[in-house]
């Protein structure tokens, strides 16, 4: 796994690519245990969670003391490897299944990752404080805007804002209304089949 982060960021230090190398032993461990991602999936691992995640990081560069939420976060994606990439950036991951949230908590201490909370809540129940809410589509694109949309704080600068939102097949009847949606093909990030329909959708937020 270092070689193949190493290749597409190559910037990332040693500390980073340890805390890759733990983070994948952690989750198989864990999703043996309890059913995160499908079995099946942890063979690839890195590229259909990991890089899929990362994706983000290849578009995206945040300012330090951003805060960021992760709606749905399952077993931690896309929120532990931006918060490995992005250590001096504050991540919420939040889902509304205790068990997962234990999962994440164990792991982002183990990874003495000092910029994760862990949060069992529902989207709705969390408060307005976040510059960016991402996501690895829970939910169909209009609804995910509606109960996110009073999660922003208001800016105190011109500085951009908005949903980050991973989403893969057909979703163009989802964006139809939100004509100031932007969309990059991940395949066009990381040269991988894997990503053939899969997109990052940016909806920046308006106030």
């Amino acid at each position: 796994m270092s070689q193949q982060l190493k290749s597409v960021f190559p910037s990332i230090t040693q500390k980073q690519l340890e805390q890759f190398d733990m983070f994948e032993k952690l989750f198989i461990d864990w999703n043996s245990k309890i059913n995160l991602v499908s079995r099946k999936d942890t063979d690839h691992l890195l590229v259909r969670h990991i890089l899929h995640s990362l994706s983000i990081a290849k578009v995206f560069s945040f300012d330090n003391g951003t805060n960021i939420i992760d709606i749905g976060t399952g077993g931690g994606f896309p929120g532990i490897p931006l918060a490995i990439m992005f250590p001096y950036v504050n991540f919420d991951l939040v889902d509304s299944i205790g068990k997962k949230i234990m999962v994440v908590d164990d792991i982002a201490e183990k990874l003495n990752l000092t910029n994760v909370k862990a949060i069992k809540s529902r989207a709705e129940n969390m408060p307005a404080k976040y510059d960016f809410i991402i996501s690895r589509a829970v939910t169909a694109f209009p609804d995910f805007v509606k109960i996110t949309e009073n999660l922003f704080r208001k800016p105190n600068s011109k500085s951009l804002k908005g949903i980050i939102y991973l989403k893969g097949g057909d979703f163009s009847d989802e964006i139809k209304g939100f004509s100031a949606c932007k969309l990059y093909n991940i395949r066009d990030i990381f040269d991988d089949e894997f990503f053939e329909t899969k997109k990052i959708i940016f909806l920046p937020k308006k106030f």
